[in-house]
């Protein structure tokens, strides 16, 4: 339940002053025994919705966090799962309220709520299909936050050919914001902002070897861009996701209001 539910049940007569002041209250976070506070509040306090980072978790306290979470939102988005989450997952929920990415090694578990569009717009590339893993962790998040997603993938400066036959793509959808992953050198961020109007954010894989290995010189070649784009750290594509998300959401709304 939202705030704006609340006051309109308030104002029908719907609920009383004490029940609606302990349903606003308890908007701030729920508890989970007493392993975790979950910020259920955080979608409407910053635009981000709360998520369960599952590595390092044990998967049986994954599993109570998400039932919390979904039972307060209606949904959650579990990333970097482990086998072990999988399957305790699999096991503890109905097939049909889960939606599986493998790339990312992220669900989202449900109880039927959709996801509201937002009619922000976020693209996502990849300079090769070993930077795809932490890509689709960024699309599943944005997604979760109402964007409508296009997914490009292998299109590294290798190959630049690749990318050149993909910029109608972008020209015809016409995202609102645009998350780049790439490893080794990291040069594609550089190049798509230096062809597009619209903000990129740079995602650094910890994909290559040898000297810079583990992202490294792609995080490097990032910050040193000779175009202007935004960068996340290594592998975060959670970050990259809710910023680019952000963005395009925002960028809808002015959209709307026009």
């Amino acid at each position: 339940m939202d705030l704006k539910t609340i006051l309109n049940q308030l104002k029908n007569n719907e609920l009383d002053i004490e029940t609606a002041e302990s349903d606003i209250r308890s908007m701030g976070y729920v508890p989970v025994t007493d392993i975790a506070k979950i910020d259920i509040f955080r979608k409407h306090r910053t635009g981000i919705m709360e998520a369960i980072l599952a590595e390092g978790k044990d998967p049986a306290d994954v599993v109570e966090i998400a039932k919390a979470q979904v039972a307060a939102t209606g949904r959650v988005l579990i990333t970097r799962l482990s086998e072990g989450h999988r399957e305790m997952i699999e096991a503890m929920f109905n097939s049909d309220n889960l939606e599986w990415d493998l790339h990312s090694k992220g669900v989202v578990v449900h109880n039927g709520t959709p996801v509201p569009r937002t009619g922000g717009v976020v693209a996502i590339i990849t300079a090769g299909t070993a930077d795809i893993d932490a890509a689709e962790e960024a699309r599943m998040v944005a997604h979760e936050m109402g964007c409508e997603t296009i997914a490009i993938y292998d299109v590294g400066v290798a190959g630049f050919h690749r990318l050149v036959s993909e910029m109608q793509v972008l020209k015809d959808k016409k995202p609102d914001s645009i998350v780049v992953a790439a490893g080794r050198e990291g040069t594609l961020p550089t190049v798509v902002s230096g062809l597009m109007d619209v903000p990129v954010i740079g995602l650094p894989v910890s994909t290559g070897y040898g000297a810079g290995a583990k992202g490294e010189a792609a995080l490097l070649s990032m910050l040193q861009s000779c175009s202007v784009l935004s960068v996340v750290n290594i592998d975060a594509g959670f970050v990259a996701g809710s910023f680019a998300a952000r963005i395009a959401n925002r960028v809808a709304e002015a959209r709307n209001n026009e």
